[in-house]
């Protein structure tokens, strides 16, 4: 058994994840840096018993942490325990449904690689959303969970909250909408939402849609429209006729049209369309 030292080097540790994350970098950059999307290395979750901080890492990387501390991580240890991603999942499922405690399947390590935790309960996406936009993000944001910023049916409908509420984050967001013919599409931004005399962003950025099928329009490099917010209107790719994605100041009226920057087709069944929800979070450090 372990003093309340060992302890408190541990906590020091997982609250400053990104120092950390970036050792793991160093140390294996073959799996922190690797470019391909589709490749998932298992993962488990070291957390202090009763809070609800927590770490995830590669399953084969406790060695990592054991370096750090100079001692081996005991998952019998008193205050701390060593869980799977599908244990931290089903505990943190804000779900009242009884068989939502049902117990799971065995645990499949490739599948679950794949779909992310979220600190938060969300009224947009399920499973099938969650794996099929995990298997698409950047390499910098597997891992981390998600968090929820703003949600129309939390905090009202205005663009203003949203700058509001990501103006301090230093992460990617995901937005996510469901239109009045409960059509679920949206876009991953590089950088949180901000208003902006310019445009912002990098090529990670995308634009995604649950129109029929599942589809993805990455970046084109024929421009770098990715994000232009005002207090008006938040727009995402352009250069041509429209917007790939445009909202207005109050979260009501969007449009979706075919853009240069991601020579995408409209997200939508139609390409003016009408907000049911929005949700925004942010992923990643």
């Amino acid at each position: 058994m372990r003093g309340p030292e060992h302890g408190d080097v541990i906590w020091s540790l997982i609250t400053r994840v990104d120092h950390l994350y970036t050792f793991f970098v160093q140390w294996s950059p073959e799996i922190y840096t690797k470019g391909n999307k589709k490749h998932y290395q298992p993962c488990i979750i070291i957390r202090e018993k009763c809070q609800k901080s927590y770490l995830v890492v590669n399953k084969y990387k406790v060695a990592v942490i054991n370096k750090c501390l100079s001692k081996p991580v005991n998952p019998t240890a008193k205050n701390w325990e060593i869980i799977t991603m599908k244990d931290s999942k089903r505990r943190q499922s804000l779900s009242s449904s009884v068989d939502s405690e049902a117990e799971e399947p065995e645990y499949q390590e490739e599948a679950e690689g794949a779909l992310p935790v979220l600190c938060d309960r969300s009224h947009l996406l399920d499973d099938q959303h969650l794996e099929k936009l995990a298997a698409h993000m950047p390499a910098r944001t597997q891992g981390y969970p998600w968090q929820l910023v703003y949600s129309t049916s939390i905090h009202g409908s205005s663009l203003k909250t949203i700058y509001r509420n990501t103006t301090s984050l230093d992460s990617p967001v995901l937005l996510v909408i469901k239109d009045m013919h409960n059509k679920v599409f949206g876009a991953f931004s590089s950088d949180p939402f901000k208003v902006s005399k310019y445009c912002y962003g990098t090529g990670e950025t995308f634009l995604f849609s649950f129109n029929s099928d599942f589809q993805v329009y990455r970046w084109s490099g024929e421009n770098s429209y990715f994000v232009s917010g005002n207090l008006e209107s938040l727009q995402i790719g352009g250069g041509g006729g429209g917007f790939g994605l445009w909202l207005d100041a109050d979260l009501y009226h969007g449009s979706s049209f075919s853009c240069p920057t991601f020579r995408n087709a409209s997200l939508s069944t139609q390409e003016d369309f009408i907000i049911k929800d929005l949700e925004v979070w942010t992923v990643g450090t």
